[in-house]
C-alpha cells in the first residue's frame, strides 16, 4: 500500500521546520520518512538538517533525474530526492519541506499527496525572521512578498495556523497527520 506524501509548505517565519522537528520525536520510524532536502547552501548552518550540495553537482543530479522536485529560492537550488518515492510506495508516509512553486510538479510525480500548509500572519513572520538572524531587512522584505504565493484549489491542502503558541500549532499538525494516517485507503 502506497503511503501518504505530506508536503509541508508555507512562508518562511511559519514554523515548518520547528513542526517537523516536533513530529519526528512523536511519529513512529517504522512508518514515517523525514526528508532531507538537498541545498546548495553551506554545511553546517543554522536552521533544519539538509544535505549540502556544490551548485554544479546538484545541476549533474538534477540532469540525471536524482529529484522528484526542485526549485529556486533565496540564491539556492533545492531539492527532494527521487528515492522518497520508493519509500512512499513500500509503504511509508513522507513528511517533506518543501516548496509551494514545486508543488504541482510533486503532485504529477506521487500519489496520495497531502499538501500541510503552514500559515502565520504577516507580522509574526516578520518578528520571527529577525529573531532567527538569518537575513537582513530587504531579505526579510522579499521573504514577506513570497509568503502570498498560492497554492491550486485543485489539490488536497490543509491550512495549520501557527500565529500563537507553537504547542498549539505542533498538536494540530499531528493531529492532521495522525488522522489523515488513519483514515488511509489503499491506493
Amino acid at each position: 500500500m502506497t503511503g501518504y506524501f505530506f508536503a509541508v509548505v508555507g512562508p518562511s517565519g511559519a514554523g515548518k521546520d520547528s513542526l517537523i522537528d516536533a513530529a519526528k520525536l512523536i511519529l513512529p520510524v517504522e512508518q514515517f520518512v523525514f526528508a532531507k532536502r538537498v541545498v546548495t547552501r553551506p554545511p553546517g548552518q543554522v536552521g533544519e538538517d539538509y544535505e549540502s550540495c556544490p551548485e554544479e553537482i546538484f545541476i549533474k543530479r538534477q540532469a540525471n533525474g536524482e529529484f522528484l522536485t526542485t526549485w529556486q529560492a533565496h540564491g539556492f537550488q533545492y531539492g527532494l530526492n527521487r528515492s522518497l518515492r520508493d519509500q512512499q510506495q513500500a509503504g511509508k508516509h513522507i513528511l517533506a519541506n518543501c516548496s509551494r512553486a514545486a508543488i504541482e510538479t510533486l503532485a504529477a510525480k506521487v500519489d496520495n499527496l497531502i499538501v500541510l500548509e503552514i500559515w502565520a500572519e504577516p507580522e509574526v513572520l516578520a518578528q520571527r525572521l529577525k529573531h532567527r538572524g538569518r537575513e537582513t531587512v530587504g531579505q526579510i522584505a522579499a521573504r514577506l512578498k513570497r509568503a502570498s504565493q498560492v497554492i491550486p484549489k485543485s489539490l488536497h491542502q490543509i491550512r495549520i495556523s501557527n500565529n500563537g503558541e507553537r504547542q498549539d500549532a505542533i498538536d494540530a499538525f499531528i493531529q492532521v497527520i495522525k488522522e489523515s494516517v488513519a483514515n488511509h485507503k489503499p491506493s
